[in-house]
């Protein structure tokens, strides 16, 4: 089986500095890896080079179909949640919206607006985005953020059967990731 991710020697210059060189990685199906490091070491320019959103400085990046969690909502704030998932799952092919909703706890909030969730609802709602994607590579940028215990257990277990379905993660976060062993990749100044 190929490789979902694979950077080569892969630079990135930001905001007017060098953020790292260099960097070598791969992620395969099944596995996880989780990028660590101190604010501002481009461990979100990582994953938005990943995705293919932001071109690197140098180097080569070869990625199969992903699905990116940042810190954007990006769903349609005056639509019910069920609506917005639905405009993202249709671009992706899925048909996987009721499960995300019940997989995040958000089933109740299917007809509710967008902008009518809590902060927690919405980090939720992101992720929920991503697990209707059907992408085989997720990309999650400080998925934990703002969520309560009870969350945090069903981001592990979303994260648990996607790669044990064979997907692969890339995860950037402070915090410690649940969701099986995971390789780490630290970066520093």
């Amino acid at each position: 089986m190929s490789d979902l991710l694979t950077m080569v020697d892969v630079a990135c210059w930001r905001g007017g500095r060098l953020l790292f060189e260099g960097l070598s990685l791969r992620v395969a199906p099944g596995e996880g890896l989780w990028v660590r490091g101190p604010n501002g070491m481009g461990k979100s320019s990582l994953l938005r080079i990943a995705a293919g959103l932001l071109q690197p400085l140098g180097g080569t990046v070869s990625c199969s179909a992903c699905a990116l969690a940042d810190e954007a909502l990006a769903l349609d704030r005056e639509l019910p949640l069920r609506r917005a998932l639905g405009l993202w799952a249709a671009l992706d092919g899925s048909r996987h919206v009721p499960a995300a909703l019940g997989a995040l706890g958000l089933a109740a909030l299917a007809e509710v607006p967008v902008r009518l969730l809590s902060t927690g609802q919405a980090r939720r709602a992101r992720l929920a985005r991503v697990l209707a994607s059907g992408s085989p590579l997720w990309l999650l940028d400080e998925p934990l953020n703002g969520l309560d215990e009870a969350s945090v257990a069903a981001v592990a277990a979303m994260i648990s059967a996607h790669r044990a379905a064979g997907g692969g993660v890339l995860v950037a976060s402070h915090l410690e990731v649940p969701g099986g062993a995971w390789r780490t990749l630290e970066l520093a100044a």
